[in-house]
């Protein structure tokens, strides 16, 4: 259901690019991607930092009712209704970009084999053949290590600017015996770079590439 209209969209974009070159169209199209969930991206980043800004006002309530769990939960629903906050809307880009990631991954791989070229829409020009050397020297259907650690990299300075610009002085200092997220996030700084660095050395570039692209679109 996304994976032949993703692929056909990407063989569209490969024959208008100069070359045909396919990690170019890649590109392209983690662009156009990237621009349609960016209001998701958005609201996603607004509500990560109201989130925050309610901490103190959290930290009350936990004070208030530590004795009792479910007045504590009650009114902590009560206060992100209150200022129209979702504490699940920062999973909601990744959870609807995540069948499409699967749907890129299949269009990469599948897209470099030559019986692939079936599945393209009548309205499609097949090209022949898709070349899997992209810039001269990328080989897309391999791994790139090199491309892993830059995609990384790019990863850490995203985060640290999301954490720079959603954390709010003083909000994440935890009293006696509660839960730490200033930690927390301090944590995923360095391990979510660390993970992409891992699962990215043995992917195809392909996929890589369209990471570390959407990576630093974000930045």
């Amino acid at each position: 259901v996304i994976y032949r209209p993703i692929f056909n969209l990407l063989v569209f974009i490969n024959n208008l690019v100069p070359g045909q070159d396919f990690g170019l169209a890649i590109i392209v199209l983690t662009v156009f991607i990237r621009l349609i969930f960016m209001p998701f991206s958005v609201k996603a980043l607004r509500s990560q930092k109201l989130m925050n800004q309610l901490q103190p006002k959290i930290k009350e309530i936990q004070e208030k009712y530590k004795n009792d769990r479910a007045a504590q939960a009650q009114a902590t629903m009560a206060l992100y209704k209150e200022y129209k906050v979702n504490p699940l809307s920062g999973c909601l880009p990744l959870l609807v970009q995540l069948p499409i990631l699967f749907a890129l991954y299949r269009a990469f791989v599948n897209g470099l084999q030559p019986e692939s070229l079936n599945l393209l829409y009548g309205f499609i020009a097949n090209p022949g053949v898709i070349k899997n050397i992209s810039f001269g020297f990328l080989d897309l259907s391999k791994d790139a290590p090199l491309l892993a650690v830059i995609s990384g990299v790019f990863q850490f300075i995203h985060s640290k600017m999301t954490m720079a610009h959603t954390s709010v002085p003083g909000a994440n200092s935890p009293q006696r015996g509660q839960f730490d997220m200033g930690a927390m996030n301090k944590q995923m700084l360095y391990f979510f770079p660390f993970l992409i660095i891992i699962i990215g050395w043995k992917l195809p570039a392909g996929l890589v590439l369209y990471w570390a692209v959407s990576t630093l679109f974000s930045i």
